[in-house]
């Protein structure tokens, strides 16, 4: 009676392929709430100088930092991996070595556009 009612993810193997499709899913939506965050800030822009002031006390936090970097890192997975999917629906690239391999490309590309940005700015 210890058993498992059904399949459970811990007795499957973690395909590559499935944790960059739930990431991708994750990313999208990170990315919708960095939007929203985003909106506020917007908002907090237009009504005056004492709400940009708590803004600007916000964003000396180290955390906030650290939130702003992993978004930003999300933008650039989603947009590298969405591209990626977006060909695959022409049916091109489909061979699986190469969906591996694209599956690298696109986070060497990630960290190195999140890096030059972070480093730009």
């Amino acid at each position: 009676m210890n058993r498992p009612l059904s399949p459970h993810l811990s007795i499957h193997k973690k395909v590559l392929t499935a944790v960059f499709s739930i990431f991708h899913r994750f990313t999208g939506i990170g990315l919708s709430v960095g939007a929203f965050l985003l909106s506020l800030w917007i908002i907090m822009l237009a009504l005056g100088e004492e709400y940009y002031g708590i803004f600007r006390t916000i964003s000396t936090f180290f955390i906030f930092k650290v939130i702003l970097f992993i978004w930003t890192l999300a933008i650039f997975y989603h947009l590298y991996n969405g591209i990626r999917y977006l060909i695959w629906s022409y049916g091109k690239m489909m061979d699986l070595n190469l969906v591996y391999k694209t599956g690298y490309v696109v986070l060497f590309l990630s960290f190195i556009s999140t890096l030059l940005v972070w480093l730009a700015v």
